[in-house]
Formats: structure tokens, sequence, C-alpha cells
């Protein structure tokens, strides 16, 4: 290279050194330009939380100085600012992102039944309160408030991850009260950059605990990652205490659900837990003591993805347990698709679950099998006409159980004649006790014998009470399922629903508890003087030796066991029971002193010892030949 060639080159790079020292940028524009690139670098990352973590982080710095030098905020700082905000957004919700700037509004809605508000964050329900109904300390009965969640879940082309509760929804109304049986309309939508959208349509009547929702998905082909079928939907309500008893609350509140075309089933109360579910679902219900919340489909929910869960809030006074439910709306990935479903918010009342005609009415545990059977097509029937009429509650189960007694009045008659029978055989089944002394085959077939000639079954009196024992179960379960008796007042009890307290002790007693149900001690003090009475004049009174001395422990026993069973249950079942018990008494005397005359039973027993009969034995001889020969070989006796 020659001398002229190096001169011209040491010139140009002089030139251009000196063009980038005079074009230096501020310091200023340095720390904009760091800014700037900073955030672009962050959003190529796709971790929007950190993204908008740090660049809150460095909002606030820039504030910092701003406060400490005084420097007047211009305009280019607060396009960057303006800037980062959009590109947190879209970083966080792409198609979206409009809807994350729309402000949160909460608008109500009134009918006859409930008010109901919604909010534009989620577009969906905020708080539900329900009318005619109030909580145990007469305040105001909110069914859910704003610890319930709602939303659909999925993901975008652009690998977004989309949770619509965060989401701002354009609502079409700002309120509205309807009536009767006038319906109005509401719909809640989410927009995205490109026109198309996610729409709530909600239904609601005047005078209906439904809501009709319609789920609209229009254009969403284009947003919707590829292969998507289904959105993930999801729901959850932290219950709150609206009853005196926490823990009647906590065994009452759980998960039903009933799959489509198929029974309903439930999540035990007992314990917390996941339940996945294994097929399309119709309906899934959070139950609670008293009410409901349920989300049904017109059709079905996809089981993908799909499970209920419980969780018992163990530290807190005012929610009993979050429930909740995860299920999946299928996705066809057409232009314009609806996914029909329904809310209901309500009372657990029998009559209004099955006018629905899907199987709410299963959520009241009304007992199990022909247990239900008798509360649903007998005992509500009649209660319900009872109800109808302006009665007390309290007279209302007081004439119940006289027709319930009346109904089983033959089966008794029975169960105390067979009573009587044994009571006139007894003295001759003591002289066959005596006869035989330990052997104890021998005073078996003697005895049985003595049954054959006179016709006397053993079991006849034992028969009939088993007859009974469904009817006096299904009660059980009747009475603290009945809404209808919730905050109803009689006598001294002010709910007959819960316990009546008559004294608080201000400590709790092991397997009793920390306060008097009067009710209760009534209920076992009539069932010791019935128990004592009965047992005069049934087997008890044929009763011996070790049986003797156990139905004697037993007639003692029960009452007590009964008074700390019944001490937290709802007073308008121990008042049954106490009502029962006096009744039962009642029909004994009468049974004993009218229809009952041992002379005459002895001397048909009598006459049918004359009687030619087949030396046949029946099969319960049998049996009972065969046990006594077994025992006797255990105890090497022959």
């Amino acid at each position: 290279m020659d001398k002229n060639s190096l001169i011209g080159l040491l010139l140009i790079g002089a030139i251009i050194i000196g063009f980038g020292i005079l074009n230096q940028p501020s310091q200023e524009e340095i720390d904009a330009a760091k800014l700037r690139n900073d955030s672009i670098a962050l959003v190529k990352s796709e971790r929007s939380q950190d993204l908008i973590e740090q660049s809150s982080k460095v909002a606030m710095e820039v504030s910092n100085v701003v406060s400490e030098e005084i420097i007047p905020l211009d305009s280019a700082t607060q396009f960057y600012r303006d800037s980062i905000a959009q590109i947190q957004m879209s970083a966080a919700y792409g198609e979206f992102s409009s809807s994350a700037q729309v402000k949160e509004k909460d608008i109500v809605i009134e009918n006859d039944v409930m008010i109901v508000t919604f909010s534009t964050k989620g577009g969906s329900v905020k708080r539900v309160e329900l009318k005619g109904y109030q909580t145990f300390d007469s305040m105001p009965l909110i069914l859910l408030d704003e610890r319930s969640r709602f939303g659909l879940n999925f993901f975008t082309r652009s690998n977004k991850n989309i949770v619509t509760e965060e989401l701002g929804f354009i609502a079409s109304s700002d309120g509205f009260t309807v009536t009767g049986d006038n319906e109005k309309n509401i719909s809640f939508r989410l927009n995205t950059t490109d026109g198309s959208y996610l729409e709530y349509k909600y239904s609601i009547k005047g005078d209906d605990y439904l809501i009709g929702a319609d789920i609209n998905m229009v254009g969403l082909e284009k947003v919707l990652a590829p292969r998507t079928s289904e959105l993930l939907l999801d729901w959850k309500v932290s219950t709150p205490s609206l009853e005196k008893s926490r823990q009647s609350q906590v065994e009452k509140s759980t998960v039903y659900y009933k799959y489509d075309e198929q029974d309903v089933d439930y999540i035990s109360e007992r314990s917390d837990e996941k339940e996945t579910f294994d097929a399309d679902i119709k309906w899934v219900s959070l139950k609670q003591q008293f009410f409901n919340t349920t989300i049904i489909a017109d059709n079905a929910f996809s089981k993908y993805n799909a499970y209920g869960e419980t969780e018992t809030y163990e530290d807190s006074s005012k929610y009993i347990k979050a429930l909740s439910t995860s299920l999946s709306v299928p996705f066809g990935g057409g232009d314009n698709e609806t996914f029909g479903l329904s809310f209901f918010f309500g009372p657990n009342k029998h009559d209004l679950l099955q006018s629905y005609g899907i199987g709410l009415e299963q959520i009241i545990d009304l007992g199990w099998w022909i247990l239900g059977w008798i509360n649903e097509y007998a005992v509500i029937p009649v209660f319900n006409v009872l109800d109808s009429t302006a009665l007390s509650y309290g007279v209302i189960i007081l004439i119940l159980t006289i027709l319930l007694k009346l109904v089983l009045f033959p089966i008794t008659y029975k169960t105390y004649m067979s009573g009587a029978k044994m009571r006139v055989l007894k003295p001759e089944i003591a002289e066959i006790n005596a006869k035989h002394g330990d052997d104890a085959m021998k005073k078996q077939q003697a005895t049985m014998a003595l049954y054959r000639q006179t016709g006397v079954n053993p079991l006849a009196g034992c028969i009939p009470m088993l007859i009974q024992m469904p009817i006096l179960i299904a009660m059980f379960k009747f009475f603290p399922a009945s809404i209808e008796l919730r905050q109803e007042s009689f006598l001294w009890a002010t709910d007959l629903s819960t316990f009546d307290s008559v004294l608080d002790l201000g400590f709790s007693i092991p397997f009793y508890g920390d306060h008097v149900s009067l009710f209760t001690i009534l209920m076992a003090i009539s069932l010791a003087f019935y128990t004592k009475f009965n047992s005069q004049m049934g087997m008890g009174a044929t009763a011996e030796g070790p049986m003797a001395a156990q139905m004697k422990i037993m007639m003692y026993l029960m009452p007590v066991m009964m008074l700390f069973f019944f001490n937290s249950y709802p007073a308008g079942l121990s008042y049954y029971y106490f009502l029962a018990n006096v009744i039962s008494l009642l029909q004994t005397l009468l049974i004993q002193k009218v229809f009952i005359n041992e002379d005459a039973i002895r001397a048909k027993l009598e006459a049918n010892k004359k009687r030619p009969k087949a030396n046949k034995k029946s099969k319960f001889a049998q049996r009972l030949e065969q046990m006594a020969k077994e025992q006797q070989a255990k105890t090497g006796k022959k």
C-alpha cells in the first residue's frame, strides 16, 4: 500500500470517529433505549409474570428518580410507560389484550326470589342473595360471595394461557329487575383484537331460581390453539356458614354429580376428597345443608380432565367448605358455536328440585333404597298436605306422628298379641327349664314342642318390629333434611331444624356437646318408660337367665345412649321420637286394657293343644335344634 492510500484511510477513520463522538446519545437517551430494549427482550422470553414484575420495578425506579431530582415527566417518558403497559398486556393475553384493560363493574339483577350480582371481570356471577331466607343470626342469606370463582381456561394460537375470570367483559345492560312470568336477558362479551369474541348470555325469569346461560364462541377457531376440542371450565364456591350448627353443615356439604344418562353420585361428606369423573357429566351440584348451587348442561359436559373436590375450612368461622369442580366445554372448531347450560341458586326443597326433571332432588338425603321410597312417596306427600294448612310445624309433626302410628297399629297389635301369648306360656316354659335343668338340647326340644302344640310362633313379635324399622329410620332421615323446619319455632325451640339449647354449658362434654337439649331429655325419659313397660309385656316378660339380664341392661342403657346421640340433632327429630314414644306407650296401655284378654288367650292355647298336630317340624324348629346340637358338641355335652 502506498503512502497516499494510507493517509486516505487514516482520514476516513478520523472522520468516522469524530462523527460518532459528535452524535453520541445523551445519558437520558441511553437509559431510554436500554429500557426499551430490556422490555422487548423480556417480551421475547414469553414469561409474562416475570415481565410484569420487572417492568413494575423499572417504573418504580423511574418514579423515584423523577421524585428525587424533581424532573417533570415529559411526553417521551409517558409514551414509554404506555408502551410498556401495552407490551405487558400483549405478552400475557395476546389477542385478548384489549379486554385486560376493561374496568371492573358490578351489575345487579333482581327477580322475585333472589338478587344476583354479576361482575364484568370474568363476566360471571359474583354474589347471590336469596330473598325470603336469613342466616341463623337473622342476617341476609348470601349463598355465594366474592370468593367464588368461575371461568374458562384455554390456550391461543400464540401460546397464551387465557383465564377468562382475569379479563374484562363488555356488558349489554347496567342491570334490571324482572318479575312474575317475564324473562330478560343480559350478555357479557369478551372481545379479541380481530373481531372474534366469547360471550356469556344469561336469561333470568321473574319467579325462578334457575338462570339460563349460553356460552357463545364466535370466530374463536381463528384464536384457539390448533386441535383444541375442549375449553376447561373451573368453578369453585366457598360455602358460607348459614346455620347454627357448624358440624351439621360440615356433615351435609359436599359435591353431588350426575353422569349423562346415569344415576346420581356424590363425594363423601366425611372427608376431603378429589374425585375424577369417569363419564360425561349432566350436572354438578355444590350442596350445602339446606341450599345448593348447581351447574347444569343442556346436553353434557365432557369428562376430559373433569373432577369434583371438597376441602373443609378448619380455621374459619365464616366459611364451611370449598366445593369445586372442573369440567370441559366441548368445542367442535366451528365459526359459531354455542354450549347451553344453566345455574341453579336456591333451597334444597324436594318438590322444587323435582320439578326440573333432572334428578336434582336426589341431592337431598332421604335415605337409601326403601327408606328413600318411604319418604318420597309416603311421608313427603302427607307432610306437604299438612304444610298447606296454617298450622305450626310443631302441630304438623304431632299430626304426622299420629297418622303414622295409626297406619302401623295393626302391626303393633300383632306384636303385643304375640307377647301376650308368650306371657301365658311363661309358667309352662319355666316348668320345662326346671325339669331338664342344664340339658339345653332337651329344653330346646320341649320348648319347641310346646310352641307347636299351642300354635305360637316365637318370632311373631319380631317380624312386625322389623317391618316398622324402615319407617322409623326413614323419619330419622326426613327431619334433618327438611328445609321446611328451618327457623320454624315451637315451644322453647327457636329452630326445629337444629338443636334446642336450653342451657349452654360453657364447656364441651365428650360425645355430648356444650349444650343441653330439652327435647332430647324428654325423648330419653319417654324411651326409658316405654322400654320398661314394653319389656313387661313382650319378650322381656318371658326371658330368663343371661338373656333377662342383658335385656335389663339394654333397657337402662338405651335411653342414656340416645341422650348423648341426639343432643346435637335437630329439635324436630327429637320432638318426633318423643311423641312416638308417648303414643306407643298409650297404645300399649290401650291394647293391654281393651284388646288383650289373657284368660281368653290361655283358653285358646289349651284348645290348640287338644287338636291333632302333624309331626313334621317347622324349618325354624329344625334350625333351633340343629343349633342346640352344635352348641352341645362344642361344650362336650351329649
